[in-house]
This record gives C-alpha cells, structure tokens and sequence, in this order.
C-alpha cells in the first residue's frame, strides 16, 4: 500500500472518529456543564458570552474542542477536564538494610469520568532484602525422625538465609491436629501418651502450637527447637491449614517484620479444609482470627478448619510466601494447593528432612525472582489494568502486572492504567508486589463540577440574573433563556404545562425552549432544516426518501408528509399522476373495483391485481340472482311483475344452449332446472347471464301416482276401520257398564237362604 494511500485511510478513520465523538456530545437533554462533561469523555463545554445564536438551544455549547473552536469558541473559554497523575511521594530505589523496591509510594490521580490515565510503577529487587523466615512442622509420630533432623540443622537453615541476605530471621511453630475423635485417640491413657509404650517420652496431641517467636539467633532456634519431643499422635495429622491460618494472621506473637515473610511448612500427610470439621461435631466457621493464648491455638475445637480460599486471602493480606516442603507421596496434593495460593512454592522433602535447607534456597529463589503486583480492592466504578515492562521486553496487558526471572538489582516497570466510570467521592487503594509489605498508595478523586469564573454585568439576562458557564442562571420568579419571562403567580411547572404535548413530560419535544408558556424552537444544526409547529413537532426534513431524495425530489415535506407537485403522488411523491397503467381491456380504471395508485392497482377486498378483474374469494352470485335468471328468461317468478327494476344491473343474452365450464344450474318456482352464465362487467355489482332457453323439468311417474294412490287408498281404509271399531267397543263397554248396574237393582234385600249349618264340637273328624 502506498505512503499517501495509507495516509488517506488514517484520515478517513480519524475524520469518522471526529463525527461519532460529536454527536456522543450533542445529546438535546445535555444543557449544563456539568452533564457536559460527565456525558463523554472528549465533551467539552463553552462558557463565552453569546456563543449560541438566536433560537440555538444551550445544548451546542457541549461538543468536542476540536468542533467548539470551529464554532467560534475560544481555547481560554472551553472547559475540558484532564486526568492528571501527580506523585506525592517518590523516593528513589534504594538497597540496603531499610531497601526501598517499589516506587512511587503514593500518587494523587484526577480522573476524568470513562477517561483513562497510564502512570509508571517502578520496582528494582535489592540485595540484601531482610527475610523473616517461619518454620511450621508436623509433630506427628511419622515425623520423629524429621525432628531429629530438623534439631541438627537449625543453624544450617540460619545460615542459608544470611547467604541469601545479612538481614535475615527465624522462627518455629508445631502442629498435629484437633485433640477429638476421629481425629485423635481420646482414650485418656493415650491423650496423655499417644505413643508407643516402646517410645519413653512425648508429648500430648495439640492442634498448634507457638514455639520460637523470630528472632536472628541461630544458636537459639536450635535449643528451642531441640527442646521439642514428638507429640506420638499416630492418627493422620491433618491439621496443617488450622497451624497455617494462626501463624498468618498472628502477626504480632509470631514477630512478623516489614521484610520478605517465609512460610516454610512440612509435613508427610494432607490437610483437613472448611468442612470437614463436621465429622467431629464442629460446625462453627472458621472466622480468620487469632487466637493464641500462652502460644497454644485455643479455638482448635470450636472452630472448623479455614476454607483454602480463606487461608490464601489471609496469606495475602500479610504478604506470606508459603513454601510447601512435603514427601514425594503428597506432592501431587500440596501442588494442587499451591495452584491456588498466590506466590507459594512445592518442594519434595526427604525422609528425614535432611534437604530442607536446599528446598528453602531454591523455593526463595523461584519465588523472588518472580515479581507479580496487584491491587486490593478497588472502589465502585473503578477499573485497571497492567502492562509489564520486563528484562526481556514482553509486554502484557492482564488484571495483574507480571514478570519471570528478574534479576537483583535489575529495575522494571509497569504500566497501569486506571479509569473511573463515574462521578465518585475521594477514594483510595492500593498497588503491591506481591510477597514484600511495601506498597503504593492511589489517591482518586474525580474532578465533575464547572469551575467558571464569569465576569458578572448588569446588563447580562436582562438584569433578571447572571451567567454561569455561559448559560443564564435567573432570579427568582423568572424563567427563559434570557430570564426575558416573568412567572408571576404560575409556577415554572405551570407555565411548561401549555408547551408539552398530550400533557407529557418532554417540553417542545425535547426541540426547544418554553418561554412563558410558548415554545420556541431551536435553530437546527442542520443546514436547510427548520423545526416549528406549537410543541415544535415539525420539521421539514422527516419524510420519506426516494432514490436518495426527500419526496423523491417532487414535493416538500410538511411534518413528516410529502406535499407532492400537482402531477406526482405517492408516500414519497415517487410516481406519476397517470392512470393509463390501471386500465383494463375496455379501457375501465381497475374494471371499476379499485382505485390506481402509482400505476398500480389498489383493488377492494378480495379482488386481484393487476385490473382487479375476478374475486377468487367471493362467493358465487348464481344462488343469489336466481329470481332475477327466472324473470329475465322465463317471465315468471317472484320478480315478474317488475323484474326490469328489480334486476337492472343485470344485463342478459338468451341462447339455444350453453357451454361453458363456469356454468350455473338452478332451481326456479316450478321446480325446473335453470342453465345459465353469470359474466361480471366493469364496476360493482354488473352482470352479464348468458341465459338457455332449455329447462329440465321432472317427467310424471305413472306406476308412481297408481301405486302411491292404492297405498293412500288402503292406509284411509283401515283407518276408518280402526275409528270405527274404536266407536262401536266404547259404545258396547258403555251398555255393559250399564246392565250391571240394573242387575244390582233387582236383588230382594229380605231373601235368605233356608240351610242352617251346625258343627259338633265333640267331632274330630276321625
């Protein structure tokens, strides 16, 4: 690509960038310099005295400095906000016995809202760094042979530590685990000596214990530590994260100095974590605290062991660097753990701990050289991100700054760039390396008020107030761009009342100023648009386009409708006043069923383009001019006598005979079948039938009529039949009724018979 082509290209990108920044700025409601410049990052605002022209709304005078100063706007009237970095304290990088590594100390950033600011973190490893070195041991039985090991080489690991640095310290803590099942045999006989009968002296399970404060008496540790006996506890001694947690936050008891903190920890077993105290009825959580008391952890059975989320957040918090030195069988396991606590190291301890000395100089080594700075907890609306600028000049940009194998006395940098979201009180962090105490403090504030120092006049918004920014701020009971209105009993509420629309909350549609109750519209940025109409709801430029051009470039827009020249139509004046399109065969517009719209046929429900000639839909007219088909055809029917009126849209043609697939065939008054053609003509509701003189009638059925007369003859037959055989019973059972009646009559009441009957009690009937 050519020089001057690649040139062309970066302006049209810079040029675009320059209009989408603009319009960010020229938002309607951003009427005040302070929503100026806390809407975008590159607004800017003007406070010259008569910037806006008549009818301009307050809202031009927030836009970018590039576009202010083309308006007109001179550089000592444009208020743009920076982000500004200012150091407070810097002391330069400095070895020796007080090092300093980190620098600055502390800064002030003013941060302008969504407007990063990058300054420059400076570190430099010293010689000579002071390291405070805290040894944490498992006392459990499996460990006796460590301890043993451990009580020779205490002034070894003493002497490492002043190869590495003359400023160098050490101290030792112990632990088993907590002293309740199933943890630890409860069996008093054996919590008083949980070893072996073969073993003649060791001491009872503890869960931690605070032997040796740290100090930088070699000779010291050694009798300390040669002063301690196995604890015999021969369950599995889980309870590293309970010692671990302790020895962190008990900052003051274990001696912690402002120096390279070291937390070498060993062990041949895993670790119990946050939950697994419910197997000994512990539920309470663990609560991150210290709680030592005659150097013993008092709460071992009370509180549940420390997630290890909760352990790495406290190891952080106090800049420890534990140093996991475990047997090869637990590797895996401290390596998993180590994954999750930042700046930690695993090494493989031998059998008898002989190698400890090595595992700390190589683990410090690794963990030095390393240098990853972070921050803690950043303040709402406040983001960061870091570019590392290392030895070998890789560059990132993460969360977190970060660089590999720095050498002592090599000085690197970091980028870091901070941005706030939004407007914020003073607020403040801090950014560290990770594993040294020293830090740098970040001082934020966000600079979101207009500080204008307008020369105040008389004269200015008609002496009813006085400027601000550039803009009018009135006196009480005035109102207007000038402070040109008085309010007098209405309130301002009452008075924008009359210039909002359908009593909504925008005022002029958001277009303009209310004044006095009127609106008065702003003069459009755009050239040749004007905006008017009572609520300022108009203007001439919204319309619809056609090819590019507003009311196709026939008409003017009128509130968002085109008025089109007398000899063009359409939403967008886009056609033709001509008819010529929309004529059928015989010269009909639309065959009379629509109207011709841009050539084109608007057609009446159920009609089809392109002349609107059938009506596939609509249901067939035969049925319903049946009456009319009979009176035309035929002379008869219920249209007889003025069928001529009756049926006057309908035109008709009697043939011999029809043929034709649409034919019609219906019923007329005497029952005889109609054969016909119905041909719809131009405009609603014309017909064409095409009427054939041919009827068919049904012929008589003789055998029909002679068999259907027998049968009625028969059927009237039998049922005289039945009426009179019904008359003559009721008759016969009337004149029975009645001589029974007679024979009662004629019985002698005195009449009786002359045979006595006697029966013989004394006979049995034998």
């Amino acid at each position: 690509m050519s020089p001057y082509l690649s040139f062309l290209l970066l302006s049209l990108v810079l040029l675009d960038r320059e209009v989408v920044l603009s319009q960010e700025c020229t938002k309607i409601n951003v009427n005040t310099c302070k929503d100026c410049i806390t809407s975008g990052a590159f607004c800017a605002w003007c406070k010259q005295k008569n910037f806006t022209n008549k009818g301009e709304q307050d809202s031009v005078r927030c836009d970018t400095k590039k576009e202010l100063e083309k308006r007109g706007c001179t550089e000592t009237n444009i208020i743009n906000p920076s982000s500004i970095f200012t150091p407070i304290v810097d002391t330069p990088l400095r070895s020796g016995k007080q090092p300093i590594q980190l620098a600055p100390q502390e800064i002030n950033l003013e941060l302008r809202q969504g407007k990063p600011m990058t300054f420059p973190v400076r570190f430099k490893r010293a010689e000579g760094y002071p390291v405070d070195l805290y040894y944490l041991m498992d006392l459990s039985y499996s460990m006796n042979d460590d301890l043993k090991k451990v009580k020779d080489l205490g002034t070894d690991i003493l002497k490492a530590l002043k190869q590495i640095t003359p400023y160098a310290r050490i101290g030792f803590g112990s632990f088993v685990d907590k002293t309740v099942l199933p943890y630890t045999n409860t069996h008093p006989d054996k919590l008083k000596k949980p070893c072996p009968d073969a073993e003649q002296y060791c001491q009872a399970a503890f869960g931690y214990q605070h032997v040796l404060s740290l100090t930088d008496d070699g000779s010291r540790f050694q009798q300390e530590v040669s002063a301690q006996f196995i604890s015999g506890n021969l369950d599995s001694p889980e309870g590293g994260l309970d010692a671990m947690m302790q020895a962190a936050v008990c900052g003051d008891k274990i001696g912690w100095g402002n120096n390279t903190r070291l937390l070498v920890y060993t062990s041949d077993d895993g670790f119990h974590f946050a939950g697994d105290g419910k197997l000994g009825s512990i539920l309470t959580p663990n609560d991150g605290k210290c709680h030592l008391e005659r150097n013993r952890y008092t709460k071992s059975n009370e509180l549940d062991y420390p997630s290890v989320g909760q352990l790495a957040q406290k190891l952080d918090e106090n800049n420890i660097q534990p140093i996991f030195a475990v047997t090869s069988n637990m590797q895996s396991v401290y390596k998993e753990l180590s994954d999750m606590i930042p700046k930690s190291a695993v090494g493989e301890l031998s059998t008898d701990s002989s190698n400890v000395v090595t595992i700390i100089k190589d683990a410090y080594s690794n963990l030095s050289s390393t240098v990853i700075i972070e921050h803690n907890r950043l303040p709402d609306g406040v983001s960061i991100l870091y570019k590392s600028n290392c030895a070998d000049e890789t560059r990132k940009n993460e969360p977190k700054g970060s660089c590999s194998n720095v050498k002592i006395n090599n000085e690197i940098s970091f980028d870091v760039t901070v941005t706030a979201e939004r407007c914020m009180k003073p607020q403040s962090f801090a950014i560290r390396p990770l594993g040294f105490t020293e830090k740098l403090t970040v001082k934020i504030t966000t600079p979101c008020q207009c500080e204008c120092d307008d020369q105040r006049d008389a004269a200015d918004c008609t002496s009813k107030g006085h400027i601000e920014c550039g803009i009018c701020s009135c006196d009480s009971g005035h109102v207007g761009q000038n402070c040109e209105c008085r309010v007098g009993d209405k309130t301002e509420k009452e008075l924008n009342q009359g210039c909002s629309r359908d009593n909504g909350t925008s005022i002029c549609s958001n277009l303009g100023d209310c004044v006095c109750g009127v609106c008065q519209c702003h003069a459009s940025e755009t050239p040749g648009k004007q905006i008017y109409g009572t609520f300022c709801e108009c203007d001439n430029m919204n319309c619809e386009l056609n090819n590019g051009k507003l009311c196709g470039g026939h008409g003017k827009c009128d509130c968002g409708k085109c008025l089109c020249e007398e000899n063009y139509q359409g939403s967008a004046c886009q056609c033709l006043k001509s008819d010529e399109v929309c004529k059928n065969a015989n010269g009909t517009v639309c065959s009379g069923r629509g109207h011709c719209e841009c050539n084109v046929c608007k057609c009446k429900p159920g009609y089809q383009p392109p002349f609107c000639g059938e009506c596939t839909a609509c249901p067939s007219p035969c049925p319903k001019y049946a009456a009319c088909i009979e009176c035309l055809g035929f002379q008869r029917g219920p249209y007889s006598k003025n069928c001529s009126k009756a049926c006057s849209h309908i035109t008709h043609t009697p043939v011999d005979k029809v043929v034709n697939r649409k034919v019609c065939k219906e019923k007329d008054s005497e029952n005889c079948w109609m054969i016909f053609i119905m041909e719809e003509l131009d405009g609603e509701n014309q017909y064409k039938a095409i009427i054939s003189n041919e009827q068919e009638c049904p012929e008589p059925n003789i055998a029909a009529i002679v068999e259907n007369t027998v049968r009625g003859v028969v059927v009237f037959g039998v049922t005289l039949l039945l009426i009179w055989k019904l008359v003559t019973f009721l008759n016969d059972f009337k004149e029975y009724r009645k001589f029974q009646k007679e024979k009662q009559k004629a019985d002698n009441p005195l009449f009786k018979e002359a045979t006595t009957t006697t029966m013989n009690p004394s006979f049995s009937g034998d």
